[in-house]
């Protein structure tokens, strides 16, 4: 449980005003996840949080990308194993990191991305950032049926849970896995060992919180790897 008062926010953008590491100076340039939230003019941050970035990085997505872009690398290269010749299935395609699932997969050049939304209204949203094409939680089933010849997915990330768990093992493909990295419905999914022997179907979860707090090192080369996509105008995260 929380005590109030709370300090919103993880990740935040600034540069370094003092610092005990030899790694850091002051004056760097840093994105970091501090302690005890980033919503002040100040914060305080373990060094294995802290990442130098370019100053070239425009602050606004300096500031907007730390959570949602590694966690969505970390989704697609490491837990879910996406292939380039994958039909994946993005839920919560309009969210935050759904949104950079997305765009990371179509950067990626992953065949086929298939989004779903609450509400169709996101639909031109998200084929505009790179998906394929859109369906509701209560549609998607028989869209990734359709769209792959009645096999299904290879790869579905899901952050919703709940029913949305349930129908993603329906049109999740043999040898496929699922990736389990929340709870926005704010119900379990219920997953059977039926669902992933026979198949060879895995099921993989995720916690960027847990990482951060229990094996920190796995940040560095992820950083590495997305910064320079930024850097060069290849990526940027859509601010609304």
């Amino acid at each position: 449980q929380s005590t109030f008062p709370i300090t919103l926010g993880l990740d935040i953008v600034g540069h370094v005003i003092e610092s005990k590491s030899s790694v850091f100076q002051k004056g760097d340039y840093v994105f970091a996840f501090p302690n005890g939230g980033s919503y002040q003019q100040v914060v305080a941050a373990k060094e294995t949080l802290t990442f130098k970035i370019p100053e070239t990085i425009d602050p606004l997505q300096a500031a907007a990308l730390p959570t949602v872009t590694i966690l969505s690398e970390i989704l697609l290269k490491q837990i879910g194993d996406v292939q380039k010749e994958d039909t994946i299935v993005v839920h919560s395609a309009a969210g935050g990191v759904g949104t950079m699932l997305v765009k990371l997969a179509k950067h990626y050049g992953v065949s086929k991305i298939i989004g779903t939304v609450g509400d169709l209204s996101k639909k031109d949203y998200v084929l505009s950032i790179g998906a394929d094409d859109v369906f509701t939680y209560d549609s998607f089933v028989d869209g990734v049926k359709q769209h792959t010849n009645g096999k299904g997915a290879q790869v579905i990330f899901d952050s919703v849970a709940g029913d949305v768990t349930k129908a993603s093992l329906e049109c999740l493909a043999n040898f496929g896995t699922l990736v389990q990295f929340g709870n926005s419905s704010g119900k379990a999914g219920v997953i059977s060992t039926s669902d992933v022997h026979n198949s060879c179907r895995n099921i993989k979860g995720f916690s960027l919180g847990t990482t951060r707090k229990e094996d920190p090192a796995r940040l560095a080369p992820v950083v590495e790897r997305i910064i320079p996509l930024f850097e060069g105008g290849q990526l940027s995260v859509p601010i609304a």
